[in-house]
């Protein structure tokens, strides 16, 4: 098993052998991974920095192994009014969803229930399978009431490039 620990750079044009090991959204900033490339072979990946699309993982004489996000299902909303946008954003926010938010459009990863209860709230919600990039990531951070019970967690991270 190969084991690689830095990104070596961004992939540009080669005339190396390119393979790809694909990721799904939510492991790009894992630390460890143990993944096949395209081409069959297994591969450990240790690395302290975010993994993001084309970024350089391996490299030889004769090939590089490249990160590809694999693509997910997920949710795309049309929204054509800022209150639409607000009324959204303020019903996945209270969800703790990772949003990715474009100038008429938001996307989130798929889930049945969120799905139906947008399409619900009259929303034209399309279940879409692509790369889910460009999004604001939300995790986990405590929240305690006044006596310093833990209530439940989560976080809120800036917006990532993710390429």
């Amino acid at each position: 098993m190969l084991i690689t620990e830095k990104i070596y750079g961004k992939l540009e044009k080669t005339d190396k052998t390119v393979e790809y090991v694909y990721i799904d959204w939510f492991e790009r900033d894992k630390r460890l991974l143990r993944k096949i490339t395209d081409s069959g072979e297994e591969i450990g990946i240790k690395i302290d920095a975010p993994l993001n699309e084309n970024d350089i993982i391996y490299e030889d004489e004769s090939r590089v192994i490249a990160v590809a996000i694999a693509p997910s299902d997920l949710v795309s909303v049309d929204v054509f009014t800022m209150r639409e946008m607000g009324r959204l954003c303020f019903e996945l926010g209270n969800r703790h969803l990772s949003l990715a938010i474009g100038e008429n459009n938001v996307k989130f990863p798929y889930d049945a229930p969120t799905f139906e209860y947008i399409k619900r709230l009259g929303f034209n919600a399309v279940k879409v399978h692509e790369k889910f990039t460009g999004y604001t990531e939300c995790k986990g951070h405590a929240h305690t009431d006044s006596q310093g019970n833990h209530i439940h967690s989560h976080s809120h991270h800036g917006e990532h490039s993710h390429e």
